[in-house]
């Protein structure tokens, strides 16, 4: 047999003990570890915990198995929203098939999950919205998916949103930039598979009332085509608004959770072409800049809500104090004085199911609503307690659980 991990060789160390010269489906169930509900599919899978991290192990051919490393190796790299790809295991006796090693994505579920949860409140427009997303950022990155569907997809929860995320790339194909007849005919497999996963949740009675699987899944087109005409096409300005004209591009593809990688501007006359290059990896500008001033490592939704939180506690310490505090000296004594705190207190049965900033943004909104009947801020810590007091522990054993 042969092993080939990406580095740090020293994480696959503690996966080379494991069964590989068995099948995965005759792995003992010391060493298989109980999987999240996940959506339907070709290959057997298994999960696996190495020192506290969850793999997913693929049976797959060896030709797709080292297609796939490659590609996720790439998707990567190019900061695209994927799983991140750890290795693969080849040459197994008896003419097994590879497998292929994948980090679980922390804090993510299948769509399976999100629906058979009693607190299951992620609707299934909002579902497409993000798997639309998800599409139209490969499509911009020249990659044909082939297999777009709610199966092949982990979504996480993200202040409030849900992002979306790559599971499966063995039927990708990548090219320099993609034909509006491969966008359309990947935007047709995607249409068919998350109608027939519709489908299939409705006759299990799992999709809420009203919700028309079909319709739903034919909405994907009206989505998808709003979203990529907005990202790429040309529009056209005034002279004397070129300034104003781009501004308002690009923050309208800063409000749909896109950067703009290059501007061209091309004067003609009496008006002017502004062409807009879509950054297609994933955001980030929230997450460095709360990276910055807190050392603290979240997603891009999280990061712009406590950001929020953090110059407001900013403000108000220096209203207080009458003194202006240098940029990481507010931060770190936010995360100090506010966000630790609130970390520290979330009940022990509840840590791992979400993620420490997703619980922090959900009491920054309970405070809201708390705020909102008393008539006056009541304050994070007192809205952290009634959070833990009244809300989670209600669900405990509903909420969104790896």
């Amino acid at each position: 047999m042969r092993f080939l991990f990406r580095p740090p060789a020293t994480e696959a160390a503690g996966l080379l003990a494991l069964p590989w010269d068995r099948p995965l489906l005759e792995w003992p169930d010391d060493v298989v570890t109980r999987g999240p509900l996940r959506g339907i599919s070709r290959h057997v899978v298994r999960f696996v915990t190495v020192d506290g991290t969850v793999y997913a192990l693929k049976e797959i051919v060896e030709p797709l198995a080292r297609k796939e490393y490659a590609l996720l190796t790439d998707f990567a790299a190019e900061g695209l929203p994927t799983v991140d790809v750890l290795g693969i295991c080849v040459g197994r006796p008896d003419g097994l098939p590879a497998i292929l090693i994948t980090r679980y994505l922390d804090y993510s579920v299948s769509y399976r999950h999100l629906f058979s949860t009693p607190r299951g409140d992620q609707s299934a427009e909002q579902l497409v919205d993000t798997m639309v997303e998800l599409l139209v950022r490969l499509h911009l990155n020249g990659v044909f998916w082939g297999d777009c569907s709610l199966s092949n997809t982990l979504f996480r929860p993200d202040a409030g949103e849900m992002s979306a995320h790559l599971v499966d790339a063995e039927t990708v194909e990548r090219h320099p930039a993609l034909t509006p007849g491969q966008r359309g005919y990947d935007l047709e497999l995607a249409i068919d598979r998350v109608g027939a996963e519709l489908m299939d949740l409705d006759a299990g009675g799992l999709l809420p009332h009203g919700v028309d699987p079909v319709e739903t899944a034919l909405g994907l087109r009206a989505k998808y085509d709003a979203l990529w005409d907005e990202l790429t096409r040309e529009e056209v300005v005034a002279p004397d608004d070129q300034a104003s004209g781009v501004a308002g591009r690009v923050r309208r593809l800063n409000d749909l959770g896109f950067d703009a990688e290059e501007i061209e501007l091309v004067t003609s006359g009496e008006e002017a072409v502004v062409r807009v290059r879509t950054q297609v990896a994933e955001p980030d500008t929230h997450r460095r800049e709360l990276f910055r001033l807190s050392g603290l490592e979240v997603q891009e939704n999280q990061a712009r809500r406590l950001l929020d939180d953090l110059r407001g506690y900013r403000a108000w310490l220096e209203q207080r104090d009458g003194a202006e505090l240098p940029d990481t000296v507010a931060g770190h004594r936010w995360v100090a004085e506010v966000y630790q705190p609130v970390v520290d207190a979330i009940p022990a049965h509840l840590l791992g199911r979400l993620a420490p900033a997703e619980v922090f943004h959900e009491i920054l909104e309970h405070r809201w609503f708390l705020s909102e009947v008393e008539g006056a801020d009541v304050g994070t810590t007192p809205a952290a307690q009634s959070y833990f007091d009244t809300v989670l522990s209600r669900t405990a054993e509903e909420v969104v659980a790896p």
